[in-house]
């Protein structure tokens, strides 16, 4: 090996080492250990900021946008109620999840299915109290589990099938990757169900403050519309919706009319619902429910100023101590609605509006956001760190699953790249208003980014310093010394070992030449030792970095990049010992 190339692999395996020790962030890793390519001329300095336009950091950061457009719509909240309500064990929702995106992914793009699925990972988590690290790198594994199953599942079948034509004049059809890529799904959804236990439990390593406000007695009123989805049926129906978030405490029919919320109480237009709970759980039933939370009261957004809710604190100086909103006519006087209140240790039985309110207790305020500074300091309350509450604004839950549907058929297809789809589905997001802009920075998960533009130039470096072509050849000399399901072996594992430096479909244009020079050497068919370049490039369990599924989950997760290997190494050992003879009855030698 040439000084160049022994340098490039050193730095690599340096920055593994500091990964997977932890002690500094992944993106400050990737960073320095860019900084170090170039210094020691491993990466050109042209090519130092290649990363950033590298179509993986697009779809990424795409991708993340879009999902959370998603979850703010709602609308698989209603799904999840519809399909699965009654599933409440962490091992049954991650069987159900694992499931879906695996099966989802041999038709779609995986990075899609996991995209669409990972707001219902979140709405599990929070029913079952279990940390979305649970469900999160299982459902990633799943994704590109079921992406060996079809010719469409996943580039590096395709590329297989067509260096295949190539050399056989016949290239791999739609389902022959399904026999052995089912049985490894099958295989893996088994160990990911029953092991899943393996991974630590994390939380958001860059999370804000406002996850740290757990304010869960909010008082809200509710009236019923002639549009509810409730009307006619029973308070029990309403709460199904809440998931046991939120309990109604009182129905006003009139004036001087208050109903018992009994479970079997029949709900009608007109009816207000006073509902407590957080405000998430407030927020679903509202939306779910159609129920409306503002009255007639209405607010500057509709003459197209943005509005929003913040919850506030009242302090001592407030002008609200000792009055209601109603006594103080607040939504004449500011141009802000009172949505709930919140006071330590006590339940309301009266409407949020005609409650005497104190220094210390907790409000939900909705108004023009470029006013609610000065709204607030005249009112002397102080607002909470900033999170995002939903309750009484306006969404479309059919937009985004539209546009989320659109970008995934047009991968699908090949009407356009995988990258250029998903960022016109994150800008469509933002047109259509299904993102409000403030929003769009904080779901796009800056340090995931980084680490991937850094990485991509320095893991490159193998290929361009030709330190993949002495490995090629290191592993060719090895090769020829095995057994047939020895060779098959070796290739699977190295296509395993390299995809994370490479992406998926370099890793195939490296190792496919490799496997068909195997198999002509030990007069031996192609197809099975194709199959498994195609099968391990397919399979990186053991880095974030390899596949963009496995990068995608890894904010949202709070993995560390040493949480990978302990739930990936068991699993890749598996595929390889279930793919080897599975690849020899398939394809025989």
């Amino acid at each position: 090996m040439t000084l160049e190339q022994i340098l490039s692999v050193g730095v690599i395996v340096l920055m593994m080492v500091a990964f997977i020790w932890g002690r500094y962030r992944y993106d400050l890793v990737a960073a320095g250990a860019l900084v170090v390519a170039l210094a020691l001329g491993v990466v050109p300095l042209d090519a130092a900021f290649s990363g950033f336009s590298d179509d993986i950091v697009i779809i990424v950061g795409s991708a993340l946008l879009v999902s959370a457009g998603v979850a703010r719509s709602g609308i698989m909240e209603l799904a999840l109620q519809r399909l699965a309500p009654n599933v409440s064990s962490v091992r049954a929702q991650l069987a159900l999840l694992v499931i879906v995106v695996t099966v989802l992914s041999a038709f779609v793009k995986n990075i899609g299915a996991l995209a669409i699925m990972i707001p219902i990972a979140f709405q599990f988590a929070r029913r079952s109290g279990a940390s979305p690290s649970v469900f999160l790198m299982p459902m990633a594994f799943g994704s590109l589990l079921g992406g060996l199953m079809t010719l469409i599942g996943t580039s590096p079948n395709i590329v297989v099938s067509r260096l295949r034509e190539e050399i056989t004049g016949t290239p791999f059809s739609m389902f022959d990757f399904t026999p052995v890529g089912a049985a490894l799904a099958a295989v893996g959804i088994v160990f990911l169900v029953l092991f899943y236990w393996i991974l630590p439990t994390r939380t958001r390593e860059n999370a804000s403050l406002h996850e740290a406000i757990d304010i869960r007695n909010y008082l809200a009123e509710a009236r019923v519309l002639a549009e509810s989805t409730v009307v006619g049926k029973t308070v029990g129906d309403l709460l199904k919706l809440t998931q046991g978030d939120a309990v109604v405490t009182s129905i006003m029919r009139s004036e001087s009319r208050h109903i018992t919320p009994l479970p079997d109480a029949v709900l009608r237009e007109g009816d207000i619902l006073l509902i407590e709970g957080d405000p998430e759980a407030l927020d679903r039933i509202a939306a779910q429910a159609r129920l409306s939370v503002t009255g007639d009261r209405y607010m500057a957004a509709e003459k197209g100023v943005a509005a929003e809710a913040i919850e506030a604190v009242i302090t001592g100086n407030s002008i609200l101590a000792g009055w209601s909103a109603q006594q103080l006519a607040l939504h004449d006087r500011f141009n802000v609605n009172l949505l709930a209140v919140s006071r330590k240790g006590e339940r309301f039985a009266q409407r949020p509006g005609s409650i005497p309110l104190r220094i210390g207790d907790v409000i939900v305020l909705q108004g023009s956001r470029a006013a609610m500074p000065e709204i607030l300091r005249e009112l002397g309350c102080l607002p909470l760190a900033e999170r995002p509450i939903l309750l009484g604004s306006a969404r479309n839950a059919v937009v985004p699953v539209l546009i989320l549907v659109a970008a995934m058929a047009a991968s699908a297809t090949g009407t356009i790249p995988v990258a250029i789809a998903f960022f016109v589905a994150a800008v469509a997001m933002l047109i259509f208003g299904v993102m409000p802009l403030r929003e769009v920075y904080g779901a796009i998960d800056g340090p995931i980014l980084v680490m991937l533009a850094a990485l991509i130039p320095v893991s490159d470096s193998l290929r361009t310093t030709g330190a993949t072509d002495i490995i090629a050849m290191w592993l060719g000399e090895v090769g020829a010394a095995l057994p047939p399901y020895g060779a098959l072996a070796l290739i699977l594992v190295a296509a395993m070992a390299i995809t994370p430096f490479l992406n998926n479909a370099a890793t195939v244009l490296v190792m496919a030449p490799i496997a068909a020079g195997f198999a002509a050497s030990l007069d031996f068919r192609p197809e099975a030792f194709l199959m498994a370049v195609a099968i391990g490039a397919g399979c990186d369990f053991l880095t974030p970095i390899g596949h963009q599924c496995n990068t995608l989950v890894m904010g949202p997760g709070g993995y560390r990049f040493s949480d990978y290997p302990l739930l990936g190494l068991p699993l890749s050992i598996l595929v390889v010992l279930v793919a080897v003879p599975m690849l020899m009855m398939v394809w025989p030698l």
